[in-house]
């Protein structure tokens, strides 16, 4: 039987004490220097994988300590249960819909957080704070987008999951192609050092927690901001020897127990330095656990699902906060916050200033100083790689149909092997989260003016950030970052704004109108970026008119090379010209050969000729039948990616 919220709280500590008056005196006494902020963030750990939470089979005494000295939350949610997703928000303190960085971006990837965005290092940096990150980043690997580009001073750690690496499930490095390159360890921008072989894997939660402390020492005389983002326990998992074999779980427990230890040394390092009393530490999770991965993979408790859902078990996590003489020990908070509430409670308690753009969190410092009948957020909205799956207000959950993956009824995986995914359509449903925590009785039926108001919030919630499930565009999105192909984005040529007659239509995925072929506008190397034409598997092919002869000396096709992302160029290029649109004159054709390239690339495939009167152009590209053999996707279809059709000439006089 699912537990309610009550019962839920009583296991886990007392109920009472959950948004309970103060009874201590000193909350409101100001701090005499600036408040230090370590916020340690792990990765797929589930929400009963800490002691004080429920876990089974292993111990997390540091956590628990942090817990007895602090608060821990029982509703306290990552934006997003996904990697790249939950930490642009994490950073920012908006949704990650708001800031385009959806999903969890790929070692291939052209995008990343956009220079624009104001993180808490950003903020914290005027006020003379010294700033680290330590670990994961996951936010654009390229060095326009790492910590340094970001407010950080100093990083050390991998720029995306320690599962994007050229080893196979079994640790055994892959025989051939492989859709990842070497996984890079990263000092400052620099690529110091490959992460080969699961022994690498087994230091990465010593070598990050040596780091963290080590810069603890160095900056305890000033104020600073640590963000300590562990690799673990994402799969592979790794630990050092000093904790293989150490708990009753098994290698997955053993991770936590080291991840725990991590906590203790921090710990140990502000109370050696005498700071700890001046110091905010705050630890949660960017998502919850990757159950298809069987006894390498956490617990959600009695939540529903896990990772890559927006169902309890993806977003909510476990999340701590100390703060000596402002939150008082062995508190509970139950009220809703989540990680974008970050920023702005940070900002609060510094006297930091917020970024001038919207963000999307809210001050939770009543919830921490435990002030009576504080409810800072009352809405929490539930993305998911774009998709508006759900809202929540106060105790009620609306969920809105949506097709997930789910772990319920396979076989899970087992020894850092994956199991398979269900994929389901959830139904749009009303849950009780005071009574229901796991979402199993649906009570919309008699509920159905609580329906229409959290309907009502969803509209809100499409018509600000969008809603790829109704095909919504949000009026507060905006972009991401995105690398550069190191050209203009712009080209001024004779066909720019002319009639496109046909064309073959770009891919339901990536919808655009055909007017890209002729803006005069080029794409960037981010082939989301609304201004390529995506074709699959098939020819693309497109007629122009000019509207008026002109004399023509070349025609381009202005195409993308991804070949990781399986975007190649056409393996045949055809051009011709008519002035009446009946006669045409074939142009010499272009072809390209599959070779493996690395690179992204645009590639202007041309057809030059000596200056002929023609008022309407046809470009055909030819598309491969398949991948080729050397390519990790081999019999698989290719795409082709155009941004733009180039006419060169003049002008016929009269």
């Amino acid at each position: 039987m699912t537990p309610s919220r009550r019962e839920f709280l009583h296991r886990s500590g007392k109920a009472t004490l959950a948004l309970a008056a103060s009874r201590w005196t000193g909350a409101c006494t100001p701090a005499t220097r600036p408040t230090n902020v370590v916020l340690i963030f792990t990765d797929d750990q589930g929400y009963e994988d800490v002691g004080i939470y429920g876990a089974k089979g292993f111990r997390t005494p540091h956590l628990d300590r942090l817990a007895s000295e602090g608060m821990h939350f029982t509703d306290f949610y990552a934006s997003e249960g996904v990697c790249s997703a939950s930490r642009a928000s994490l950073l920012t303190g908006c949704y990650a819909s708001r800031v385009s960085i959806l999903g969890a971006l790929s070692p291939d990837a052209q995008v990343g957080l956009h220079p624009g965005e104001v993180t808490i290092a950003e903020i914290l940096k005027p006020l003379g704070y010294a700033t680290a990150a330590v670990g994961k980043w996951h936010l654009g690997h390229g060095s326009e987008f790492l910590p340094l580009r970001h407010g950080f001073d100093e990083y050390f750690g991998l720029p995306y999951s320690n599962d994007m690496w050229p080893v196979d499930y079994d640790g055994i490095s892959i025989s051939g192609v492989s859709q990842y390159p070497p996984l890079p360890l990263i000092e400052g921008n620099e690529v110091v050092e490959t992460v080969d072989e699961l022994t690498d894997q087994d230091r990465l939660t010593t070598r990050y927690t040596e780091r963290a402390v080590q810069f603890i020492d160095r900056s305890a005389n000033g104020p600073f901001f640590l963000y300590l983002a562990h690799s673990m326990p994402h799969v592979p998992l790794g630990v050092s020897p000093r904790f293989k074999g150490s708990s009753e779980q098994g290698l997955y427990g053993d991770v936590i127990q080291e991840i725990d230890w991590s906590v203790g040394q921090v710990l140990e390092a502000l109370d050696r330095n005498g700071i700890a009393e001046n110091t905010l530490v705050i630890f949660t999770s960017d998502n919850g656990p990757w159950l298809n991965y069987g006894n390498h993979a956490g617990s959600t408790g009695p939540l529903r699902e896990g990772k890559g859902t927006a169902l309890e078990g993806g977003p909510r996590v476990p999340a701590i906060m100390r703060w000596p003489g402002r939150i008082e020990a062995e508190s509970i908070c139950d009220g809703l916050a989540s990680t974008i509430d970050i920023l702005p409670t940070v900002a609060a308690i510094t006297g930091a200033s917020l970024p001038e753009q919207p963000i999307d969190g809210v001050n939770i410092l009543s919830l921490l100083e435990l002030q009576s009948g504080a409810v800072p957020r009352t809405q929490f909205w539930f993305y998911y790689t774009g998709e508006l799956r759900a809202v929540r207000e106060g105790r009620w959950k609306r969920v809105f149909e949506h097709r997930t993956r789910s772990y319920v009824g396979v076989e899970p995986g087992a020894d850092g092997h994956p199991g398979p995914y269900e994929f389901i359509t959830v139904p749009e449903a009303l849950y009780d989260l005071d009574l229901d925590i796991g979402e199993t009785v649906d009570v919309a039926k008699q509920h159905l003016d609580i329906v229409n108001r959290l309907d009502e919030i969803g509209e809100v919630a499409r018509s600000t950030l969008g809603d790829r499930l109704t095909g919504r565009i949000g009026s507060e999105v905006r972009p991401p970052g995105r690398r550069s192909l190191g050209r203009s984005d712009s080209v001024d040529h004779l066909a720019a704004r002319a009639v496109v007659m046909t064309s073959t239509p770009s891919h339901p995925s990536y919808p655009v109108d055909t007017g890209v072929l002729v803006d005069g506008l080029l794409g960037s190397a981010d082939f989301r970026d609304g201004r390529w034409v995506a074709v699959q598997g098939v020819d693309f092919q497109a007629t122009l008119d000019l509207e008026a002869s002109v004399e023509v000396t070349r025609v381009s096709l202005d195409c993308l090379q991804v070949q990781s992302a399986w975007i190649m160029l056409p393996h045949l290029v055809e051009f011709s010209v008519s002035d009446d649109g009946s006669n045409w004159m074939n142009l010499e054709s272009v072809s390209t050969s599959a070779e493996p390239d690395p690179s992204v690339i645009a590639r202007r495939l041309s057809s030059s000729i000596a200056g002929v009167a023609a008022r309407y152009v046809r470009v055909t590209a030819r598309n491969h039948s398949q991948l080729p053999d050397w390519h990790v996707g081999v019999g698989g279809e290719a795409w082709i990616f155009i941004d733009e059709i180039i006419i060169e000439g003049r002008p016929l006089t009269a």
